[in-house]
C-alpha cells in the first residue's frame, strides 16, 4: 500500500504560517501607528487677538487731536476720545511738570479737535497762536470773542461751563451776531454779577 503524499499538507502548513505572518505584521503595524499618535504632542491654537479698532479705522468711531504744550512732562500731538477732556489731554501728556500751575487750566472741560492746549506756570499767560490769536475764538488780546468763540474758548471764561458756553452758541445761531456784550444778558443763565465778571474777557 502507498503511504500519502506529505507535500500537500507541508504546503497548507506554509500557506497557514504565511497568512499568519501577514496579520501579525499588520498588527504590529497599527500598533506602531497607535503608539506613535498617541505620543505625538497636542496641537495649541493660539487664539488670534484682533486689536480694538481705533479712533482712525473704518469703523467712523470719533476722534479729536490735540496738541498739550506748556508745564507738561510730555508735550506733543495727542490723538484722544471725541468726548475726552483737558484731563485726558493732561495725563497723554504724561502729566503735569513740576513747575505746572494746575488751577490755570480746566481740567473738567472737554477737548476740541484740532485744540491746542497751553498749561500754563504760576503768573504765565498762554502765548498767542501762530495765526496772530489764541484757538478756538480768542484774540491775539486774550479776549474772547462772543461771535467767533467756539465752546472750548467760552469754557475758559470764569464761571462758564460746557453747558452755558452751548447755550451762548445756540444764541448766536438763533438771533444772529452780539452786538455788544450787553446782549449776553439776553442767554439763558448770565445775570448782572456773571455779565461784570466777564466784561473784561470777551469782545464783539
Amino acid at each position: 500500500m502507498t503511504a500519502p503524499d506529505p507535500a500537500p499538507a507541508r504546503r497548507r502548513l506554509g500557506v497557514g504560517a504565511l497568512v499568519v505572518l501577514v496579520l501579525a505584521a499588520a498588527a504590529v503595524t497599527v500598533a506602531i501607528g497607535m503608539i506613535r499618535s498617541l505620543a505625538a504632542p497636542v496641537a495649541v491654537v493660539t487664539p488670534v487677538v484682533t486689536p480694538t479698532a481705533g479712533p482712525d479705522s473704518d469703523t467712523g468711531a470719533a476722534a479729536v487731536y490735540v496738541h498739550v504744550h506748556g508745564a507738561v512732562v510730555s508735550p506733543g500731538l495727542y490723538r484722544l476720545d471725541a468726548d475726552a477732556r483737558v484731563v485726558d489731554a493732561v495725563a497723554a501728556a504724561g502729566g503735569f511738570s513740576d513747575t505746572a500751575d494746575p488751577a490755570g487750566v480746566n481740567l473738567a472741560r472737554t477737548v476740541t479737535d484740532g485744540e491746542q492746549l497751553f498749561v500754563p506756570e504760576p503768573g504765565q499767560a498762554p502765548p498767542e497762536s501762530a495765526g496772530g490769536g489764541a484757538p478756538g475764538g480768542a484774540g491775539a488780546d486774550g479776549l474772547v470773542d462772543l461771535n467767533t468763540a467756539d465752546a472750548a474758548a467760552l469754557d475758559t471764561l470764569p464761571r462758564v461751563g460746557p453747558a452755558l458756553a452751548e447755550r451762548i452758541i445756540a444764541w448766536r445761531e438763533e438771533n444772529g451776531r452780539f452786538t455788544s456784550v450787553e446782549d449776553l444778558l439776553a442767554v439763558s443763565g448770565i445775570g448782572e454779577k456773571m455779565l461784570e465778571a466777564l466784561r473784561d474777557r470777551v469782545r464783539v
